[in-house]
This record gives structure tokens, C-alpha cells and sequence, in this order.
């Protein structure tokens, strides 16, 4: 117990809290001073009187500093709290429940004169003390919900934060222009991570592009927006709306230049094994691999495989193998059906019974080149119109056997396909490098405020 009392001077009693402990020993740049939130932060408590008669905003804040975003409006006669608080875009509002998981934000133009209930506070920023820039940002710092949480009491899972020991936390501050800096230091990082990500997208648009230009494809019924394919439904044409005919008239496109082959031609779908739960071990076992093994960019996740035991007897060919495409066939989520992963070297993985591998059937088209139609904005755009559009949540051997591709030779296929894969490396390391610097954005930006290590002007000494 005396350890603990030394951090705290007999004439600081009145500081006698988790927050003020917490300050006692945090690391922070001891050339910014430590202030209380209180100081910058005063809070709003105007009031409204619901009218029965009159609609209104209502706001949401996001978890883990995702902002804060008009939830709805809604007639006064159907909204039960009748005494609500006004805000205004420019206030620094929080939720009392899940200020501690981050619920932080600045009220934007879109909900300015929304009401929230008592279980929002709303403040009006000094913005003579504080850039409201520099709020945002030190709010997203682990740092920070900790400072959150220490304030907060209650049920596990209905924690709330205490107004007061909020607003006596104190956090390190900068002066105005050394807060604009550092604002101006993170916000670079982050637009060079935005120009890559952008540039990501770019070279999505130029594989549809390249696709569309190599094979002269021309598209029936669907429109092009920003250089990018976007497909709609048949309009106009209510009689071709449903499945079967989707499935007898799915020519959705055309080739100019070469005839198209259903997938039913060359490849055959090899549906996976089926198990009892009770054949679930924990190691030494089957590996299985199941719909969660394939993320939406098409990568394949083996940290999470499913083990069964040896008296399943599974058949050889339920394994993947090189070339194999492994695809969804079944999900509770839509926009999992039909995702896919290729399979570049013989495995010893077996796949689930929601889940499938197209194999080749002959040495007569080139599964890479397959794999770069069932990635693309055309092959979505055939599940819209069949599977989304029947509201269904399993892709059936005939939808995807009935698929069609341009046949060229396949020397042009491997070609096609080859170029696409050196895209989707480039693209893919463009992503990461622009998720790496957004992270390296905030790391850098919480060691310029909570580091004992001395800094100017954003760089190290």
C-alpha cells in the first residue's frame, strides 16, 4: 500500500482518483504540458422538449472512433424520451455506455441540430486551447481509451463514464502550432496511404479494361461508370428476371473475337466432405477447410482448420490439389458465396461439404485464366442476377457449370491470365503498404504525445 500512496502528494488529495493514478506513472512528451480535458472540453446541455408534430435527427457513434453518423429521423409522436439534448456540428460528442470501446466523435453538418438522450454527452470545444483535429486524433490512442475506461463504472457491460473524472483526466497538450504540426505530419502519412489505395483501385479498373479490350467483349443491358464495369439486372425485360431463364440466356456478354464455353466443358466440380460434429478432434486429424479459410480478397487463411478424426475415412479426392480453384457454395452471408482461392501446389487439406474445388477435367484451358473470370466484376454480376436475385444462399453445380468464358487459344489464356497475376501482386502491395502506413500514421503520432522521449518539430533527437 505505501508504494501506491508514493505516487500521490498529501496536498493532491482532492486527486485522489484511477484517473490521477493512471497520469502518475503514464509516459508522455515532457515537453507537452498535462492539462485536464475539462479545460478544453465544456459540456452543452441544451435542452429540447420533443414535439409530437415535428421529425428529427437522431445520431449514432461508432465504436472504436469510427465517427459519428445520422442514424435516422423520426416524427416526435413516436419517439418515447421526450426531454432530449440539441447539438451542433463542430461539438465533441460521447456515448456514456461505450466511451470506453471508443465511441468518441465530432458532430458533422450531416447531424447539426440532431437531439441525442442523457446517454450522450455533448461538448463545445475551445478551440483556442484545442485543435479539433488534434482531439480526433489523440482520442483514437490506446492511451486514451484507457484514460476512457479508468473513468468508467458500473455493471461489466454497462459501464459508464463519470462525467467528472472524465473531464479531470489530464492528457498531454501541445501549444496550438506544435498541435497544427503534428496534425499536418499525420495527415501526409495518411494521404500517401490514401494515393496507394487509390491507386489499387486504378489497377482493378485496368484488369476489367485489359479483360475487356484483349477478348473484345461487349456487354448486354449493363452500363460502365467510372471506367470500371459496374453491372445492373435486366431493365425492362421483366420476363428474364428469373433463374431459369438467367441460366438458358446467361450470355450476359459476348466475345467478339472468341466463342464462349461453358465451365461445365473443361472442369468439374468436386463438392467436400460431410462429418458428424462428434468426429471433431483436436489435433491429429483430417484438415478440413471451410468457408471462413478464404478471405473476400480471394487469399487463402489457414490459421483456423477444422480437424476430424481418421474413421470419417475421407476420399483422396477431396483433397486440394495444384490448379484446383476452392470456392464457396454455401453461406449464411451472401457476400461469401461464390468467393474463391487458388490453389498453386498439391495440399493436404480437405474441404468442407459447404465448399467446393473446380478441377480441370483435360489439359485444354488453363485454370489461372478460369480463376481470373471467377474474380471479376462479370462473374459477380452473373451471381447478382442469378443466386442474389432469386434470394438463395447456395451456388448449385448447374448456375456455376453454366457459366460462360471466352475460349482463346491457350497460350493467349495463360498469357491473359499471367499479366493479371503480376496486377494482382502490385495491387495487393499496394493495399498493404497503404494499411501499414495508416497504422504507422497513428503509432507515430501516439509516440510524439505519449513518449518520455523528447522531440521537435516531429522528429527524434
Amino acid at each position: 500500500m505505501s508504494a501506491l500512496l508514493d505516487f500521490v502528494k498529501f496536498n493532491e488529495l482532492s486527486n485522489w482518483s484511477v484517473a490521477h493514478l493512471l497520469q502518475s506513472h503514464f509516459n508522455y512528451n515532457k515537453d507537452f504540458e498535462l492539462v485536464k480535458i475539462g479545460s478544453f472540453l465544456q459540456r452543452n446541455k441544451t435542452q429540447i422538449i420533443v414535439d409530437d408534430n415535428t421529425t428529427y435527427k437522431r445520431v449514432t457513434i461508432k465504436l472504436y472512433n469510427n465517427g459519428v453518423f445520422l442514424r435516422d429521423t423520426e416524427i416526435g409522436k413516436n419517439i418515447g424520451i421526450k426531454k432530449q439534448f440539441l447539438i451542433k456540428e463542430g461539438q465533441f460528442l460521447l456515448s456514456k455506455i461505450d466511451a470506453r470501446n471508443g465511441a468518441f466523435g465530432i458532430a458533422t453538418n450531416e447531424v447539426d441540430k440532431a437531439i441525442i438522450t442523457a446517454d450522450f454527452l455533448a461538448f463545445d470545444i475551445d478551440t483556442l486551447k484545442i485543435n479539433p483535429d488534434f482531439l480526433v486524433l489523440i482520442t483514437t490512442t490506446k492511451k486514451f481509451m484507457q484514460f476512457a475506461q479508468s473513468a468508467s463504472s458500473g455493471t461489466t457491460g454497462r459501464q459508464r463514464i463519470d462525467e467528472l473524472k472524465f473531464l479531470n483526466t489530464k492528457i498531454p497538450l501541445p501549444k496550438l502550432d506544435i498541435q497544427k504540426q503534428i496534425v499536418e505530419n499525420y495527415q501526409n502519412k495518411i494521404n500517401l496511404a490514401n494515393e496507394q489505395e487509390q491507386k489499387a483501385k486504378d489497377l482493378e479498373k485496368d484488369i476489367e479494361e485489359y479483360l475487356t479490350k484483349e477478348l473484345n467483349l461487349e456487354f448486354h443491358n449493363y452500363e460502365i461508370q467510372d471506367s470500371i464495369l459496374k453491372f445492373i439486372q435486366y431493365q425492362k425485360k421483366t420476363d428474364v428476371w428469373g433463374v431459369e431463364k438467367i441460366l438458358l440466356n446467361n450470355e450476359i456478354y459476348l466475345s467478339k473475337k472468341y466463342e464462349l464455353k461453358k465451365i461445365s466443358d473443361f472442369f468439374e466440380l468436386i463438392r467436400g466432405v460431410t462429418y458428424k460434429k462428434t468426429s471433431e478432434v483436436a489435433d491429429n486429424g483430417y484438415k478440413v477447410l471451410r468457408a471462413n479459410n478464404i478471405n473476400l480478397d480471394n487469399s487463402l487463411n489457414i490459421t483456423d482448420i477444422k480437424q476430424i478424426s481418421y474413421h470419417e475415412n475421407f476420399q483422396d479426392s477431396k483433397k486440394l490439389i495444384k490448379n484446383d480453384i476452392f470456392i464457396c457454395l454455401a453461406s449464411g452471408s451472401k457476400k461469401h458465396i461464390g468467393k474463391v482461392s487458388f490453389i498453386s501446389e498439391d495440399t493436404n487439406f480437405y474441404f468442407g461439404g459447404f465448399m467446393g474445388a473446380i478441377r480441370l477435367k483435360n489439359n485444354n484451358f488453363s485454370p489461372k485464366y478460369l480463376y481470373v473470370f471467377l474474380t471479376s466484376s462479370i462473374f459477380n454480376s452473373y451471381l447478382s442476377n442469378t443466386i442474389f436475385g432469386a434470394n438463395i444462399n447456395n451456388l448449385s453445380s448447374d448456375i456455376l457449370y453454366n457459366f460462360k468464358i471466352p475460349e482463346p487459344p491457350i497460350e493467349t489464356q495463360e498469357q491473359i491470365a499471367n499479366h493479371i497475376e503480376i496486377l494482382k501482386k502490385e495491387i495487393k502491395m499496394l493495399n498493404e503498404q497503404s494499411e501499414k502506413n495508416k497504422k504507422l500514421a497513428l503509432e507515430e503520432f501516439e509516440k510524439e504525445v505519449f513518449n518520455e522521449a523528447q522531440k521537435t518539430l516531429g522528429k527524434w533527437i
